[in-house]
């Protein structure tokens, strides 16, 4: 509290907000006053900044968070379906995984069976589900696990529900055919390459959310790739992208909406974008690269209008 006064923030409400600081913590809270401090200055705020004002900032970073993860559920589950699906019905095997030619590096493969294998004897070592009431089911995993003996292993579509996005998006860039990678990716409506990018970058998302890290203006380290491929939706005016936004989250927010173009047309998931951005200073905006007009581009306005 004395650190933050010291620096010329404006503690109105010095109870509520040592409540904050004590449950968000200061660590946590202090990245969202660097917008707010003077230029040149060792951490100095500009005169009346407030405390709401850096609360605020954080709670809008909270949204963004808890938005970009809906979108990301829904692709993630849509990807395990599209390589289970593919793989499982072009080879005519519920267990293709098990096979180390369909995978061009064998150590990864072999990795990828010690991760299923582990969690398979996980399982089996932990208690079995029950209730009471009857309500609480076996799950599918320890269904198969405790009633088929061969495959040891279970069928590919409970393999992939064991997967983080990590080692989802390992298995993918693991496939040996480039012909199952593209048929895996156009189920999504993007190129073998581009979905393997947008992945990697996915990871990285995936986990600052997963851990309540800040997304906002946040340096990601590995960005998605800007698709060249007229089948793939994407931004269509010649300056909806400039180019200090490639490596911010704008194109990140870009791509998920492209996927969802594919895997869930009907979704609300711009409009809700719109909603949290439209209320926001441009301040908020410039962090995530976001131009002003950015609604105003045919490929955001066919889900806003």
């Amino acid at each position: 509290m004395a650190r933050l006064a010291g620096r010329g923030l404006d503690l109105p409400d010095r109870a509520r907000a040592r409540r904050y600081l004590r449950h968000i913590g200061y660590y946590r809270l202090s990245p969202y006053t660097i917008p707010f401090q003077q230029c040149g200055s060792d951490h100095q705020l500009r005169p009346g900044t407030s405390f709401d004002d850096i609360l605020d900032l954080y709670v809008f970073d909270r949204a963004l968070r808890l938005l970009v993860v809906d979108a990301l559920e829904r692709i993630e589950v849509a990807v395990r379906a599209a390589l289970t699906d593919h793989m499982a019905t072009t080879y005519d095997d519920a267990h293709w995984y098990l096979a180390a030619a369909h995978f061009r590096d064998s150590g990864r493969h072999a990795g990828l069976l010690k991760i299923v294998r582990d969690t398979c004897n996980e399982r089996l070592r932990g208690a079995p589900d029950a209730g009471e009431d009857f309500l609480v089911h076996r799950s599918a995993l320890e269904h198969y696990l405790t009633t088929y003996a061969s495959p040891e292993l279970p069928p590919s579509w409970l393999m992939a529900e064991m997967l983080t996005i990590g080692q989802l998006t390992s298995a993918y860039r693991n496939l040996n055919l480039r012909a199952d990678r593209t048929a895996i990716a156009k189920s999504v409506g993007l190129t073998a390459p581009v979905l393997e990018s947008w992945l990697t970058t996915y990871v990285r998302v995936r986990n600052i959310c997963a851990h309540h890290g800040r997304l906002w203006n946040v340096g990601l380290g590995v960005y998605p790739a800007i698709p060249s491929s007229p089948s793939i939706s994407w931004l269509e005016g010649d300056d909806a992208l400039p180019e200090r936004s490639k490596r911010q989250l704008y194109p990140v927010l870009v791509s998920l909406q492209s996927i969802l173009d594919s895997v869930s047309p009907r979704s609300g998931w711009a409009k809700r974008l719109q909603r949290l951005l439209s209320t926001r200073p441009a301040m908020n905006l410039r962090g995530m690269g976001i131009p002003s007009a950015w609604a105003d581009d045919p490929f955001w306005r066919r889900h806003l209008d």
